[in-house]
């Protein structure tokens, strides 16, 4: 198989498979008017998935198990969970004592599966790599990102303020879901550029935090992530709300909410592409900068739809367009032997550290009876440019991006 088919096949499976992410999350109008859900409740579809990812990530990283199955079927057999898993959710009965827990219990292990996709498919992208491993991870990471992003656009399909029936967006996830592990099982060959599979040791699941380098890279990728997925989670549901406010389209909103995490595809892949050329120091910085400056103005703008929309496009191509630049600093920076257990231990942390800021914000928003509270995600960036710029000075910056840093 050619390389472009590989990569291309590897990002289509990814980006269909990312679907479940924030499947229920889309759902959450028609699901909170079928259900009666609290706000925490809500906040819970989305966090049950993170501390699935956690955990299966965790188990991951202990057992270097990234480095130590086949890929391709671990991507296919997780992918096929995943549908599974989403299919149940999709048929829990409305009158059912414990509707919720069972709710919760299968986002939550949704997330564990998800372990087994989106590190596992990076590793297996930078088998097919070299000098050109930054725009190949950013084009998988623009996939992850527009699969995360599909569910509120299936969810437009519907009609009124909930828009489609809760149950079919995310068994459509999980349809989705299937078609993705089908490819993979198809696409998923080692590259030429591919390490052998590796025997555990405990000291290669703990090295992204005691050698230094990766530690920073590690830090940059924390302040990321403290932005991120808050962003991802609030932000179309607030310009949902801004729209019926201002009496506009529903559809239009859930669109307008769709877009701005899908246009952060755009922005990981054209990051990649310069980050291989000018540094991966350089990207994340710059691209930390324009987030950071968006998550402040988008706190204090007024409630005006169109207002809110152009700044959030901005904030969505920023705030993502980094994110490929840490994996790939990771995995240049690591031992190659275990460039997926390492992946996996970056992508653990990270995701662990997003419990607090989806949790954290609504009540923020809360506190502060409005938007300000969205100004407290800026110290996130604030942090990742200071280790990143720390990362600049080490003589190690010269392993990434062919000596680019």
């Amino acid at each position: 198989m050619s390389k472009r088919f590989v990569i291309l096949g590897l990002a289509t499976a990814e980006l269909l498979t990312m679907s479940l992410w924030f499947s229920a999350t889309a759902a959450i109008p028609d699901l909170s008017s079928a259900w009666s859900l609290s706000s925490g409740t809500s906040a819970w579809l989305t966090m049950s998935v993170q501390l699935g990812f956690v955990v299966g990530a965790l188990l991951s990283a202990a057992t270097n198990l990234a480095d130590r199955v086949p890929v391709r079927v671990l991507f296919f057999v997780c992918a096929i969970l995943g549908a599974l898993f989403a299919f149940s959710m999709a048929a829990i009965p409305d009158n059912w004592a414990i509707r919720t827990q069972a709710m919760l219990l299968l986002r939550f292990l949704t997330g564990v599966v998800l372990a087994g996709v989106y590190p596992p498919g990076m590793k297996l992208l930078a088998g097919w790599c070299r000098h050109d491993r930054g725009k190949c991870i950013g084009l998988l990471v623009g996939a992850i990102t527009i699969g995360s992003s599909l569910p509120h656009l299936i969810a437009a399909f519907g009609s009124g303020a909930t828009g489609l029936p809760w149950r079919t967006v995310i068994a459509t996830a999980g349809g989705l879901s299937v078609a993705g592990a089908i490819i993979v099982l198809v696409v998923g060959r080692p590259g030429p550029f591919a390490t052998a599979a590796a025997e555990f040791h405990w000291r290669h699941a703990v090295a992204a935090i005691r050698y230094r380098p990766t530690r920073l890279a590690n830090f940059g990728y924390l302040g990321h992530m403290w932005e991120l997925y808050a962003m991802w989670a609030w932000v179309p549901l607030a310009l949902l709300a801004s729209y019926e406010g201002a009496g506009w389209s529903a559809t239009a909103g859930r669109i307008a909410g769709f877009s701005v995490i899908a246009v952060g595809g755009v922005g990981a892949y054209i990051a990649g592409v310069v980050a291989d050329r000018v540094g991966r120091t350089t990207v994340t910085i710059t691209s930390l900068m324009v987030s950071g400056a968006c998550a402040l103005t988008f706190a204090w703008l007024p409630a005006a739809p169109l207002l809110l929309t152009i700044v959030a496009l901005v904030w969505g191509f920023a705030v993502v367009a980094d994110s490929a630049q840490f994996s790939t600093a990771a995995s240049e920076l690591c031992d190659p032997r275990y460039v997926g257990t390492a992946l996996t231990m970056q992508t653990c942390m990270g995701f662990l550290l997003t419990l607090v800021t989806i949790r954290g914000l609504p009540l923020a928003v809360e506190a502060l009876s409005g938007p300000a509270a969205y100004s407290l995600l800026a110290l996130g960036p604030a942090f990742g440019i200071y280790s990143m710029w720390r990362l600049r000075t080490l003589p190690e910056a010269k392993q990434m991006a062919g000596g680019n840093r």
